[in-house]
């Protein structure tokens, strides 16, 4: 049996797990593994200039691949530095393995030189965390960390390895599991047969039905399965922020995003239906709105892999646990195994009705010669990348006019923080996700606040030739946060606006890419072509938008999921 250190073993076991990126930052208590990496690894090791951002950009990578991201950072503050990117990818259920080193066994709990508690810290917001105490804990620890990442709801785990067990002196025997069996976490793949019975028949007899996808599609890799349900039975589809890609946006059936920032039609539809199916949704606060107002006529259909998110905010009438791809391959079987007729006419009215919602064209805006408006630039975009980009954002409006104006058609091209809203997430985001796929075309859609909280990542991009390009919505200003103290605070701009920014064009060429400024509507759609054809170069387009222009539809607060603002002086 090979002889391998406990540094080795976490190499080594990279390496067996079928790792390809590892995205970190070295320090005191990781030296062995990155010893060990230098040493012999197939491994490509990624350099962040900041440890948040190795989280993100393995979230990225995970996000575009359904791979699990890998990141390796040392202990104290580069453990620390992680945890806001770990939450991110909490609230996402994104599968990621993070290593931390730790001090050595004998000085944990002294207060020892950049020791904290990585498993304490952690906790709230990974799916499980381990600690090696021994170097022959390692292979076993890490085979269940990516077991647990990936399986089930899928999420973020720590494997905490102190200097000690790393120690290149001592070798043991290494073997790396080739599976694991763990009694106490097995996750259903399918669902219960009678319910899903049930749910077909309810979904047969239903007048107004509407399928509600949120990211757990997207994670399953449920796109077929989603678009063969919507096609037989006429569905009219809304989506989660999380789940866009996973039905269409280009598709007729498809009503648009739903939520606090939906369309008229999509927010309409759902509260108006007879039956909901939820497929990979949990039906969090940005969807509901009100709960005690919410789809009052409906009966809902829940599927999810995770038990925990059935009923937990709202009541659901069929409760599905499993997998969306296994769960809707059974419901479509038995469709089939029932003999279930359906009319292809029997929704005519309904659709008619959602059509008359369409009608409001509820994204309409008006354009202006003189200064651009957010949504011409996803507009733009969306023109100058023929659809096919994967875009990563930030969050903010820049977010909600991207999801908005972008109509993805397929899943992953859409990276976003949608459960924690974390800015400065965008940039290193797309640099995992071009990382994971080098000859695409990757696009980072951010404003002027979101993009300097991780702007030191531009040196990463020229240090590795990534192409990314930056797109800025440049409002002088927190754009979202202003909003709102437009509407709720009665126009007190209370350190909303960004009373000093960079020369974002001279601060990219210092960073040894492109940058370019626009600000004259007219040259928007000439910009951005340029921009894209520079294939090999990152490049950073500061434009500048309109900073009065407020994201609409807008849910009222405490409303039903019909009560929205369509703009600033129209209200339904």
């Amino acid at each position: 049996m090979e002889m391998l250190s406990g540094a080795e073993m976490v190499v080594r076991a990279l390496e067996d797990e079928g790792i390809d990126h590892i995205f970190g930052y070295p320090g005191g208590s990781v030296l062995d593994i990155y010893d060990a990496l230098f040493e012999n690894s197939k491994i490509e090791h990624v350099l962040v200039r900041h440890e948040q951002a190795a989280i993100h950009m393995a979230d990225g990578y995970a996000r575009s691949t359904g791979k699990v991201g890998a990141a390796l950072v040392t202990s104290g503050p580069g453990a620390t530095n992680c945890i806001t990117g770990i939450a991110t990818a909490y609230m996402d259920s994104i599968p990621m393995v993070i290593l931390s080193g730790q001090v050595p066994t004998t000085l944990i709990g002294d207060d020892a030189f950049q020791e904290v508690d990585m498993i304490g810290i952690s906790r709230p917001v990974v799916k499980h965390s381990f600690l090696c105490k021994k170097a022959s804990d390692i292979p076993l620890a890490i085979k269940k960390a990516f077991y647990i990442a990936s399986t089930g709801r899928p999420g973020p785990v720590v494997v905490d390895l102190p200097k000690d067990v790393q120690n290149p002196k001592e070798k043991f025997p290494y073997e790396y599991p080739k599976s694991v069996n763990m009694r106490s976490y097995n996750p259903s793949k399918a669902g219960h047969k009678g319910q899903i019975k049930r749910a077909v028949k309810m979904l047969a007899e239903a007048k107004k039905p509407v399928l509600y996808v949120g990211g757990g599609a997207v994670l399953a890799n449920g796109k077929e399965q989603v678009r063969r349900l919507a096609e037989q039975f006429s569905l009219p589809v809304t989506s989660t922020l999380m789940g866009l890609g996973a039905f269409p946006g280009t598709h007729s059936q498809f009503v648009g995003m739903l939520g606090m920032h939906g369309t008229f039609e999509a927010n309409n539809t759902m509260h108006n239906a007879d039956l909901i199916v939820a497929i990979g949704a949990r039906f969090d606060d940005r969807v509901t709105n009100n709960v005690a107002k919410f789809c009052p006529h409906a009966k809902i259909i829940h599927v999810d892999i995770d038990p925990t998110s059935i009923s937990k905010t709202i009541q659901v009438d069929v409760p599905i646990v499993g997998a969306v791809d296994t769960v809707l391959d059974q419901m479509l079987e038995a469709v089939a195994e029932l003999g279930l007729e359906i009319d292809d006419g029997a929704l005519a009215d309904w659709w008619e009705q959602i059509d008359g919602w369409r009608a409001k064209r509820c994204l309409a805006y008006e354009k202006s010669n003189s200064i651009i408006k957010p949504q011409q630039v996803i507009e733009a975009l969306y023109k100058a990348t023929d659809g096919k980009a994967y875009v990563a954002s930030d969050v903010g409006q820049h977010q909600m006019f991207a999801a908005l104006y972008y109509p993805f058609a397929e899943p992953r091209q859409w990276i976003n923080s949608g459960g924690l809203g974390t800015m400065g997430f965008g940039l290193p985001a797309a640099m995992g996700v071009q990382f994971a796929h080098p000859e695409a075309i990757v696009a980072c859609v951010t404003g002027d606040g979101s993009i300097q909280m991780n702007i030191q990542e531009l040196s990463t991009c020229l240090q590795y030739g990534l192409p990314v390009k930056i797109i800025t919505m440049n409002n002088r200003a927190l754009g979202m946060v202003k909003q709102w103290q437009k509407m709720f605070y009665g126009g007190r701009h209370s350190h909303s606006y960004m009373e000093s920014l960079p020369d974002f064009v001279k601060l990219a060429e210092a960073y040894g890419h492109v940058g370019i400024k626009v600000d004259d509507p007219a040259k928007l759609d000439e910009a951005m072509a340029y921009a894209f054809s520079l294939k090999d170069r990152l490049v950073f387009m500061d434009i500048a938008v309109d900073p009065d222009e407020h994201v609409y539809p807008m849910q009222i607060k405490f409303g039903g999921m019909d009560e929205m603002w369509l703009s600033k002086t129209e209200r339904t």
